[in-house]
């Protein structure tokens, strides 16, 4: 048994020792530079950097202003769903999202936020979501698209909310302990 369990300890710690080699070595090499943003039958390509001033600032470009507005949409919900934080340890985070559980939300989060070809879906948000996590031990949903692995992720707007809320959950309830 103990030998299984330090076996099991080895595997976990080489396949972390490795994900952090790719996240920190290279922070954002592959990043996601812009997000389609969709609402109903409207759709917006708007970069992140974009976004990332208007999560931070509250200013809107006009084009993103104009595109809300289109949509019927306050600019305000949005701010607020890209800066909401959630604390986690990301250690914890990444053994979750690699358990049955973990990919089942995975699955259902990629539904909303996903790949241009909605291929490797899950793969894409979990490295996006343990990355924002190493930094600061919080996840918020800029950093998340910040952190997105190809060089545009598609959001659908119209569920945004619903499934922020959805990950706020199930990983609020996740103990924040530092291993």
């Amino acid at each position: 048994m103990a030998y299984s369990y330090l076996r099991r300890s080895r595997h976990f710690i080489v396949g972390l020792v490795t994900l952090l080699g790719v996240f920190y070595g290279s922070p954002h090499a592959d990043a996601a530079d812009s997000v389609v943003l969709r609402y109903r039958f409207l759709r917006e390509t708007v970069s992140v950097a974009e976004l990332t001033t208007f999560a931070e600032t509250g200013e809107l470009s006009s084009s993103l202003r104009t595109y809300l507005r289109m949509a019927g949409r306050e600019p305000e919900e949005l701010r607020r769903t890209l800066i909401q934080e959630v604390q986690v340890d990301p250690i914890l985070l990444y053994r979750v999202l690699n358990s049955p559980p973990g990919e089942v939300l995975l699955d259902r989060v990629s539904q909303v936020i996903h790949t241009p070809t909605n291929r490797a879906n899950r793969q894409s948000l979990r490295g996006a979501l343990v990355s924002s996590a190493l930094s600061d031990g919080t996840i918020t949903l800029i950093e998340t698209l910040q952190n997105y692995p190809t060089p545009e992720v598609h959001v659908d707007g119209d569920r945004l909310v619903e499934v922020v809320q959805s990950i706020n959950r199930v990983l609020g309830r996740l103990p924040n302990i530092r291993l």
